[in-house]
């Protein structure tokens, strides 16, 4: 979870110290945070503008009406999830995505938490808003699959650009736009990717792999198509839960304090 939700989870989480078996709801802080809503969007939106590149992943964070004001879908957003009490690196590993992944690989992924096929492709639709650092695009324009040369399923005119914009030896840190209208929620992505303009290995390989492409055709010929499959993909998403004991942490960059003998328990059921 980001980090940036700290102020709001501080607010929430007065008098909740295990959540675990409450069901998610919109209206789950709705008394002991009434503004939750306001707060949470106002973060999102400050550090969107700071920071484009987290703009993907930020929204995944987003309440009911964030993607309306970027040109998205609306939905509820069910609320009161549980953070982990212990902090697990392998366990975050496995279910973060690489940007190097195939369309294979992510299939699998997805599959593991019961997400089809066309919400794998949906989901994989806000990568519409944000950036991502050259770094992770090195090897597909230098080296894919070890062949010592550019991925070809890159449109060449695009290459070009990507190869000014991160040269072999330069720094890597420098962010490109994920799809032409990086500031907008739209089906702009999936166009791209038909036009070989993805710029993740893990995005463009959605439109060469046959199990995957006919929903990327799909959606970049309807919007509305891709936002419906978007909001489905997002409340099944949204809706899982580890199973594990857990909390609402004031600061979600650690677990809350709790006596020594509480957290060795806590761990023995984990």
């Amino acid at each position: 979870m980001s980090p940036l939700l700290a102020a709001f989870l501080l607010l929430v989480s007065m008098g909740l110290t295990s959540a675990s078996t409450v069901p998610l709801r919109p209206g789950f802080y709705a008394e002991t945070c009434p503004e939750a809503d306001f707060i949470v969007k106002d973060v999102m939106r400050r550090n969107m503008i700071r920071e484009p590149r987290s703009a993907a992943s930020v929204m995944r964070f987003q309440f009911h009406d964030c993607f309306v004001n970027s040109g998205g879908p609306d939905w509820d957003v069910k609320l009161g999830r549980v953070d982990s009490l212990t902090a697990s690196q392998e366990d975050s590993n496995n279910i973060m995505p690489s940007p190097r992944a195939n369309a294979s690989l992510l299939m699998d992924l997805f599959e593991r938490f019961n997400l089809s096929v066309q919400d794998m492709v949906a989901l994989s639709g806000s990568h519409s808003i944000g950036q991502a650092r050259c770094f992770s695009i090195m090897f597909r324009l230098y080296n894919q699959s070890g062949s010592g040369r550019p991925d070809p399923a890159i449109e060449t005119r695009y290459r070009e650009k990507l190869d000014k914009l991160c040269p072999l030896g330069g720094d890597e840190n420098v962010a490109g736009d994920l799809d032409a209208t990086p500031a907008t929620f739209d089906n702009r992505y999936f166009k791209d990717l038909v036009a070989g303009r993805g710029f993740l290995n893990s995005d463009q390989t959605l439109y060469t792999f046959p199990e995957t492409r006919k929903y990327v055709t799909l959606f970049s010929k309807n919007q509305q198509a891709f936002f419906r499959a978007f909001v489905e993909g997002m409340i099944k998403m949204g809706d899982l839960q580890s199973g594990r004991p857990g909390e609402i942490r004031s600061n979600c960059r650690m677990a809350n304090s709790r006596p020594v003998r509480v957290l060795m328990e806590s761990q023995v059921r984990d």
